[in-house]
């Protein structure tokens, strides 16, 4: 059972950019998030038209807005928070994501201020293994980002 499935209401993204479905759990040491990544999303058209697969730097994507939404839903960031990547590290993919892969992100929180988040996460379809990172967000606000 998920604890949110309003991401809208946690971070700026939207479709086609918004790859959170629900929250499943979370607290002060990290969280766990669910998408499901049909065939009609965007960059299926083109990676690879005739053998479709999620882009590594999707997966990356994936998980840190898993990882943001989270936080914003706990309220350890500001309200109306954008986080920017500072950092992308210990980046591995594993394994293929495909149209209609239902991706579980494991997001563990490894340093969080209301300025710069650190965290680390992995992907996986079912119990196997799709990708992993490590990565640092700046916290802004609509008004600094002018």
């Amino acid at each position: 059972m998920a604890l949110t499935t309003d991401i809208k209401s946690l971070l700026p993204h939207r479709e086609p950019f918004l790859f959170v479905d629900a929250i499943i759990s979370a607290d002060d040491n990290g969280s766990v998030s669910e998408h499901t990544f049909t065939e009609d999303e965007f960059f299926f058209k083109g990676h690879f038209p005739e053998y479709p697969v999620v882009p590594g730097v999707i997966l990356c994507e994936t998980m840190a807005q898993a990882g943001g939404a989270a936080l914003s839903f706990q309220k350890k960031v500001p309200e109306g928070s954008l986080f920017f990547f500072a950092s992308l590290d210990k980046v591995k993919f594993r394994n293929q994501v495909r149209p209609g892969d239902k991706v579980r992100m494991e997001i563990t929180n490894l340093r969080v201020s209301t300025h710069m988040i650190k965290q680390a996460g992995k992907t996986y379809v079912g119990d196997t293994l799709c990708a992993e990172a490590e990565w640092l967000c700046l916290v802004g606000n609509k008004d600094q980002a002018k």
